[in-house]
């Protein structure tokens, strides 16, 4: 699973730059170890906090890594998800989503999804360059906040695996690219389900597939 979006794959272009936990640091350590688990193929065990380990680093580390995979598994569709095809961002004919980050725009605004999703990407990757938020020294506290910040972060991710569901599956059929779509998507349902970090009424749009893809490792 380490590898399951190697640098060599057909689809190096990414949507935006890829956020790196720095070499050497702490939190690379437990990057490593979360990729060592997930190799054991127990998607269950590989989301656990690791003994002894801090809650909201874990949080942190794990949601650097949804930010880039979800950054190029929408880097590959981006192609088939513009102005004309998507001039609203959804998550089917049931779910609509306006966008508003509480700062630059405070109102809900209505857009499409390649400038929902690059708005949301942006907002996401400004949140973890701020080392206020996302200390990527040793010994420097987390905010308060954190885990707020966090919770807000992986519920604006969630809609891009959704809205790649709903409105994107073909090309990612047509790519090949069901299986780590699958992978990424279950391993990110698994952390959130085991940290309570996302409100279920947020994951309705995707409930029958989370059944699915979580039944078989209850």
């Amino acid at each position: 699973i380490s590898c399951l979006f190697c640098s060599g794959s057909r689809s190096s272009k990414t949507f935006k730059p890829k956020k790196n936990i720095p070499e050497g640091s702490h939190q690379y350590e437990l990057l490593k170890h979360a990729e060592a688990t997930l190799g054991s193929g127990n998607l269950r065990m590989a989301v656990m906090l690791p003994e002894g380990e801090d809650l909201n680093e874990w949080v942190a580390v794990n949601t650097v890594d949804f930010f880039n995979q979800i950054n190029m598994l929408y880097g590959t569709i981006t192609d088939f998800c513009t102005e004309e095809s998507c001039p609203v961002m959804s998550a089917g004919p049931k779910y609509e989503y306006h966008w508003a980050d509480g700062t630059n725009i405070k109102k809900p605004i209505k857009c499409s999804a390649p400038k929902y999703i690059d708005y949301l990407m942006t907002w996401v990757q400004d949140q973890l360059d701020d080392e206020t938020l996302f200390p990527s020294k040793i010994g420097v506290p987390f905010p308060k906040n954190f885990m707020s910040v966090a919770k807000t972060i992986l519920k604006r991710l969630f809609r891009v695996y959704a809205h790649i569901y709903h409105q994107h599956f073909d090309p990612v059929i047509q790519l090949q690219e069901e299986a780590h779509l699958n992978t990424s998507f279950k391993h990110f349902i698994f952390f959130v389900q085991e940290f309570n970090l996302i409100d279920r009424r947020e994951l309705a749009p995707l409930q029958e597939l989370i059944e699915k893809l979580t039944s078989k490792d209850r």
